[in-house]
């Protein structure tokens, strides 16, 4: 079997038994970069021409003045091949310097006046989305001028490739799309152009850096744990060059592959996006109080909040099942914030405390957990213990979870806690703030940081049903998910 079949078979068997086809795709990557995809031919021009061919037209370009030469390369080279090399490639192959065939820049960030509502794309790391241009996703502009002037080096043109160089993560390459005949980039990305032959290069060199095994050989870690590559590292990335029609069949077969795998993933896309749509569904009924049956022996959800507030007036619960009522917040729980952390807050015992980076959808992540004073005058306020709802103010406006251990622990100011005034059940109340959170019926007000003050927390309208059908629905509720969560966990295999 040869590696064609071999390709095709691993798709037919991913196909039937697993849905990784991110791992499909690396193998196919792989291969190419390996001289394994495609067979050789030995009647196409050694691939050794072609870098000669693609470095007479970098000479005749500085020449022209149209590109300048790099500082650290010599005018020329006379050996392509190197000792250094990762791995062996096929004899009419050659490895080159990335710069030794295209022109490698990097991006600028201007001043923040440069900026406007119309004028030359502006592109970000965010707009490099799936390895590709999404510029509809927070479009920003420059002035022409900027463009044509302080950012000249930098401007882009169709069929260039874009290459993340700041991360985590690296490995985010996109080609300038035609809709973008005229566009900039900032500091956090590298542009390549070749200097010859750019419709079959690019292609080419996005699929070999896109195998990441380069990427990831040069990159280096700031003490931040942040990973970059520099404009010069980039200008040296060692590349594996064919034949040009070798260039041309590899990547003519990765599209057919890319064809097949977008073909598996649609197939897993739809059961994917079938089960987020269930789940949300799940969610609607159990809010409106049609997942489960109403019991008429169930205590009216009434006599709950007349046990701490006799007085209370109900909203009009029209849209919610007899037994039910509409009511806001802060009649159902006490809240608060944390502490917030800076300079003057010194005095006191050092404690563990959670920030928002811990919270996510009922769950914790204890990878950093951080240590500020807290004064025995702020731990009431501050400390969370078992069965307490924690809501993120700010980030991910809020993303809850559960507190369900045996442990207390405290909180920052950037998380509410929110204490049943009453008998509650507790999960029901997460699974609202979920439902909230999908419908787009929460949020914040700020400038720059949207956040969920705790005004307008205590604000929030919520369902109360009686205390024995909460606990049904969520019941009913963690069945459900159970069950679609382990045909999530099926498609992950």
């Amino acid at each position: 079997m040869n590696s064609n079949d071999a390709v095709f078979d691993c798709i037919i068997r991913k196909r039937k038994t697993t849905m990784d086809t991110k791992a499909l795709r690396q193998k196919i990557l792989d291969l190419a970069i390996h001289g394994k995809l495609v067979p050789q031919d030995p009647n196409d021009e050694p691939a050794s021409v072609l870098l000669e061919r693609i470095k007479a037209e970098k000479e005749r370009l500085i020449k022209e003045g149209k590109i300048k030469r790099s500082k650290k390369s010599a005018k020329t080279s006379d050996t392509p091949h190197y000792e250094n090399v990762p791995f062996e490639v096929p004899e009419s192959w050659v490895w080159c310097k990335l710069e030794d065939i295209a022109y490698v820049a990097s991006g600028s960030t201007p001043d923040k006046t440069c900026f406007v509502e119309n004028g030359i794309p502006y592109i970000k790391m965010y707009n490099l989305r799936n390895q590709k241009i999404d510029f509809a996703y927070h479009p920003q502009y420059i002035t022409e001028e900027v463009h044509n002037g302080k950012l000249q080096r930098s401007r882009t043109e169709v069929g260039d490739l874009i290459m993340n160089i700041v991360g985590p993560p690296l490995g985010k390459l996109a080609i300038i799309p035609s809709t973008l005949p005229q566009a900039n980039f900032n500091q956090a990305a590298v542009l390549i152009r070749p200097y010859k032959l750019k419709e079959v290069l690019v292609p080419y060199l996005k699929a070999y850096l896109e195998e990441m095994s380069e990427i990831n050989s040069i990159a280096t870690r700031g003490s931040a744990g942040q990973v970059n590559i520099s404009l010069t590292q980039s200008q040296n990335m060692r590349i594996p060059l064919p034949p040009l029609k070798e260039i041309e069949r590899i990547i003519n077969e990765i599209v057919k592959y890319d064809i097949l795998i977008e073909a598996l993933e649609s197939d897993t896309t739809d059961l994917q996006t079938l089960i987020i749509r269930t789940k949300s569904k799940i969610l609607d009924l159990a809010i409106h109080g049609k997942l489960v049956p109403q019991d008429p022996n169930d205590e009216p959800a009434i006599e709950l909040l007349k046990r701490i507030n006799p007085d209370f007036t109900p909203c009009d619960n029209g849209h919610y099942p007899v037994g039910w009522i509409e009511t806001i917040l802060g009649e159902l729980f006490s809240h608060n914030t944390g502490k917030a952390l800076n300079s003057s807050n010194k005095e006191g015992i050092f404690k563990d405390y959670l920030t928002t980076s811990n919270v996510y959808w009922n769950k914790f992540d204890f990878t950093v957990v951080k240590q500020m004073p807290f004064k025995e005058s702020e731990l009431d306020k501050c400390t969370i213990t078992k069965g307490d709802l924690l809501v993120c103010e700010g980030g991910d406006i809020g993303r809850s979870a559960i507190w369900n251990y045996d442990y207390d622990i405290c909180i920052q100011n950037h998380i509410h806690r929110l204490r049943p005034k009453i008998d509650l059940c507790v999960p029901f109340y997460y699974y609202t703030f979920a439902y909230l959170k999908e419908n787009n019926l929460i949020g914040g007000k700020g400038i720059g940081l949207l956040g969920l003050s705790s005004n307008a927390l205590h604000k929030i309208e919520l369902p109360l049903p009686p205390l024995a059908e909460q606990q049904r629905i969520v019941q009913k509720i963690e069945e459900l998910f159970s069950v679609l969560d382990n045909i999530q966990k099926a498609l992950e295999v």
